[in-house]
């Protein structure tokens, strides 16, 4: 176990090519499927709160029920659409970063609608009225609204960062764990624990956890600094 771990520190210390390869490929992949996630929920998720129409309310459940997709099935689906028969095989995507990408922003996109749907619903409670008085539309009531709650808002790309960085199964599925194309921290994590590299998997596990850490560190000072200067 000592050996282990002297030689995790030593991968760490020396900035094993391994470690920052398979870092810096999931880094990129995670954030470009947060930046979809945010781009297609917080829109979603803010109209669903100030519209007014038949089937809200379901849509309301699908979008709860869907923040707890099981990636493995989310894996399969785009699998099945991305594979060579599939409806979308001509794009190639299958078994590369942008198919990864793909998975995870399917699995952020109803996590950011569904707690943005949230944190616009409750300003909506204050806002709305004196809003609707106004006689704004209501996307031009939502962007308002999302205006308001914008730092609150840094809540929802956390939880879709914590999900996006840590998924295992949908990546898999459709990135194929491809050692130097699609190989992320977590499969990498998995792979190299049955195969008995310790020190590789624990380091790698640092990583992960120094980059959810310094992200959440981040997230925290923005939100300190915003309430600093707006309150």
């Amino acid at each position: 176990m000592t050996e282990t771990l002297h030689e995790t520190f030593a991968r760490l210390w020396t900035l094993d090519r391994d470690v920052i390869a398979i870092a810096w490929l999931s880094l990129r992949v995670s954030l470009t499927a947060v930046g979809l996630g945010l781009l297609f929920g917080i829109p979603l998720g803010s109209l669903v709160a100030v519209a007014r129409f038949p089937g809200r309310d379901a849509l309301v459940a699908v979008l709860n029920a869907f923040m707890g997709l099981p990636p493995v099935i989310v894996g399969l689906v785009l699998y099945l659409l991305l594979s060579r028969s599939g409806p979308l095989g001509g794009l190639g995507l299958l078994f590369t970063p942008g198919a990864m990408v793909a998975a995870q922003a399917v699995l952020a996109t109803p996590l950011v609608a569904a707690l943005t749907r949230q944190v616009v619903a409750d300003a909506e409670a204050h806002l709305g009225e004196p809003l609707r008085s106004l006689r704004l539309s209501a996307p031009r009531r939502a962007l308002v609204l999302i205006y308001d709650v914008r730092f609150s808002l840094v809540t929802a790309g956390l939880a879709a960062f914590g999900r996006a960085i840590s998924e295992i199964g949908a990546v898999l599925v459709v990135g194929g764990n491809i050692d130097g194309h699609t190989r992320t921290m977590t499969t990498a994590i998995s792979l190299e624990t049955q195969k008995g590299d310790l020190s590789l998997a624990l380091a790698l596990g640092v990583v992960l956890m120094g980059l959810v850490l310094t992200v959440n560190a981040a997230a925290a000072l923005l939100r300190g600094h915003a309430a600093r200067a707006y309150g």
